[in-house]
């Protein structure tokens, strides 16, 4: 399929906007609604919940201003330098210096090294966070995007941001040791360990590793993976997390996990957990997809779906072979038949009764635009930044 027509007008949707919009998590960012909710942890709940899942957009009435968030930016800067290594246009270059500054300036202050979180208050069953807090998650996505960046264009810029990422993971996170496996916290300051999260963080410090030689890195990137691998079940899933209310398996965080294990065997690291990692790509493929390449959210249920479903399986199976590009064709045209609007963005869910169609920056057009531009890569790429190989 032809996708730069789409990356073309979603990059206009997107810088049009100067990068800045709503969050379907924002909703603490009403004045109102965050005084409202001030001393009650099952208020700011309901509230983020229910902004998150209503198809009208409240935000202007509630007085919630659009913002930037730096995980938002992170995937522009990715995507950006996908673009670049295939059609070597300086004005992506220019963008990329620009999200640069961007992520410089939004940087989560009082913590090891670099970091980021969200631009909002966040509460969940757990524990609440206040706006930039810096995740794991985060952090990563935003670590890969800037390594690329590297080895792509040369923006020494990049690298150097990047290197200073293994601080905040390394000195800062939590740890749960399990013998001789660690699992690191979602944020430094709660203990919510959860499997992609983990093993995404494990999956930056194996690249750092790679610049930095440091073996103290690698050995506790290994034991990070090592902890994933441990609580994957036979069939080849992992559930979101171990505790009894996080037992789930979802589409998209399965692909989270996928395409960080890939970067330890990109990189001939823990080859001989590759049957493993086999067999989680065969249940992410036989679980999650319909004949027609409707995207399932859960493995046993297809709604909602989320804009991540599809976004996630059109970015991961380029990588994984030719055999993997009926299905890639399939949901990738099932995704912009369903959740793409003329106007030039993507819609954020589609329910068996209706489609959520507000336009939120990160969580729609920035995962959007990091399938298109990814699918775009392994599609054109001729240069000599191409991670694929047999594995």
């Amino acid at each position: 399929m032809d996708v730069k027509p789409y990356i073309q007008q979603l990059l206009s949707y997107i810088e049009y906007n100067d990068y800045v919009g709503y969050d379907p998590y924002d909703a603490l960012n009403s004045p109102f609604l965050r005084i409202v909710s001030k001393r009650s942890k099952w208020l700011r709940i309901i509230f983020t919940q229910a902004l998150r899942r209503f198809p009208l957009n409240l935000r202007a009435m509630l007085g919630v201003k659009k913002g930037l968030n730096p995980k938002a930016l992170g995937l522009f800067l990715g995507a950006y330098a996908k673009l670049y290594s295939v059609e070597k246009k300086r004005e992506y270059l220019e963008k990329i210096d620009h999200l640069l500054s961007l992520l410089d300036g939004l940087k989560s202050p009082g913590y090891s090294g670099n970091a980021w979180g969200y631009n909002f208050d966040w509460q969940s069953r757990l524990v609440y966070r206040p706006k930039f807090t810096p995740t794991i998650v985060n952090t990563s996505f935003i670590g890969h995007a800037l390594l690329d960046t590297y080895e792509i264009t040369g923006n020494k810029r990049a690298l150097e941001i990047a290197l200073k990422i293994e601080e905040f993971i390394v000195k800062d996170l939590n740890r749960k040791k399990e013998g001789d496996v660690v699992c690191f916290s979602y944020t430094p300051i709660d203990q919510d360990y959860v499997h992609n999260a983990n093993v995404l963080g494990a999956s930056l410090l194996i690249r750092l590793y790679k610049f930095t030689g440091t073996e103290e890195l690698r050995q506790t990137a290994l034991e990070s993976l090592g902890y994933c691998f441990k609580h994957q079940r036979e069939d080849g899933a992992w559930t979101y997390a171990q505790t009894d209310v996080q037992r789930w398996i979802d589409s998209f965080h399965t692909g989270f996990i996928l395409e960080s294990i890939r970067h330890f065997l990109y990189l001939g690291e823990a080859v001989e957990l590759k049957e493993h990692y086999k067999r989680g790509v065969s249940y992410y493929r036989n679980n999650f997809f319909l004949e027609d390449g409707t995207p399932k959210y859960y493995d046993h249920e297809v709604y909602p779906i989320d804009i991540h479903s599809p976004a996630e399986a059109v970015y991961f199976f380029p990588g994984e072979g030719e055999e993997y590009n009926n299905l890639t064709e399939k949901v990738l045209i099932w995704m912009i038949t369903n959740m793409w609007d003329k106007s030039g963005y993507f819609y954020f869910r589609k329910t068996s009764h209706f489609t959520n169609k507000i336009p939120y920056i990160r969580w729609s057009q920035a995962w959007g635009l990091r399938a298109l531009a990814e699918y775009y890569f392994n599609n054109n790429e001729k240069g000599s930044f191409n991670e694929k190989q047999a594995i």
